[in-house]
Parts: structure tokens; sequence; C-alpha cells
């Protein structure tokens, strides 16, 4: 009579008590998803990649994201972003490329964007100005509550596009103009 070793069956139970646990499928989903937008804008390609954190009741400016620091916008790794060919942000040059994105929030006045040539890094710490490829203010825009953190394009027209960053009720819209064009 052969005697099969327990070992298989018992790895077998603890695997099913630990899949069919209460809240075990639950844990194994990331709480913040991976997203990704791409616009082409005339001849050039912007393509976003980020992290999706979600507001899940929290209070977002000024508590989870301090004002007056230089925060990420996402989750995980950094935010990329790649253009195919140089542009134009808010009038100020920026060559083809990929960069990671920061903001600076602040309470009263104009946030800061960071376009930074340090592109795939961790969200923290922040890799310093020494990598910065731009760096200017634009005004905050209140909007309607958005519960997972947004990165889209609402207006593409001929060679300009704005592309906004939104999360809970306030939003940054920034103005692109990709001029390239065929020779």
């Amino acid at each position: 009579m052969s005697r099969q070793p327990l070992l298989p069956h018992a790895a077998i139970a603890l695997a099913a008590c630990l899949l069919f646990a209460p809240g075990a499928a639950a844990q194994g989903y990331p709480f913040s998803q991976r997203a990704s937008v791409t616009q082409n804008v005339a001849f050039t390609e912007i393509t976003v990649s980020y992290g999706r954190p979600v507001a899940r009741g929290r209070e977002l400016w000024g508590r989870l994201v301090p004002w007056d620091s230089v925060w990420h916008p996402g989750a995980d790794s950094a935010t990329v972003i790649r253009f195919s060919r140089d542009v134009t942000i808010e009038g100020r040059d920026l060559k083809a490329g990929e960069y990671s994105l920061w903001l600076i929030p602040k309470e009263r006045g104009a946030w800061t964007l960071i376009l930074s040539r340090a592109a795939r890094v961790f969200h923290t710490p922040y890799p310093g100005a020494e990598h910065d490829a731009l760096r200017l203010d634009i005004a905050p825009d209140s909007a309607s509550h958005l519960e997972s953190m947004s990165i889209y394009f609402p207006m593409v027209l001929r060679d300009e596009a704005e592309m906004r960053v939104q999360w809970g009720t306030r939003l940054v819209a920034v103005r692109l103009k990709a001029p390239w064009r065929p020779a």
C-alpha cells in the first residue's frame, strides 16, 4: 500500500484558505490603477503615463497633498510625459523627449508646474531643480469633484491643445502648442 505525502494536500488547503478568505481578492488589487493617455496634436504625439490615486473620502488639498511642497500628480512611479517633437507649453519652448511631471500646489495663487529631465523615477523624492527642463506658474481652477485623479485633453484644435490634471475639486489646465510641420 502506497502512502501519499500529506504536504501537497496541506499546501492546496492552505492556498484555498488564503484565496477564499474575506477580503483576500481585494488585497491583491492596487489602490491606484495605472493609466495612460495619448493625444496627437498636429504631427506631434503626446503620451502621459501615470498612476490614478483615488480620493476615498480623504481631504486632499492641504492635507494629503500639502500646500507649497513639490507633489507628484499620480501614484507610485512618477508621472511620465513624452513629446515626439518639440512643443511650447504656456508659450515656453520644450524639446522633444520624456519628462516627469511635478506640481507645487498653493492654497492661494498660481501653482508651479515642473517638467523634469529625470523621467523614470519613483514619486518621491523630487529629483531636484538641477534636473528641471521647464518650470512655470499656472493658475488652478475649481471643478466638480473627480474621485480618481485624471490627466486628459478636453480641447485639441489643429496644432493647439489643453491638457488638464484634475483631482478632487481642483484642476490645472496647461496650454500646449505643437508647431512642427512636415518638410
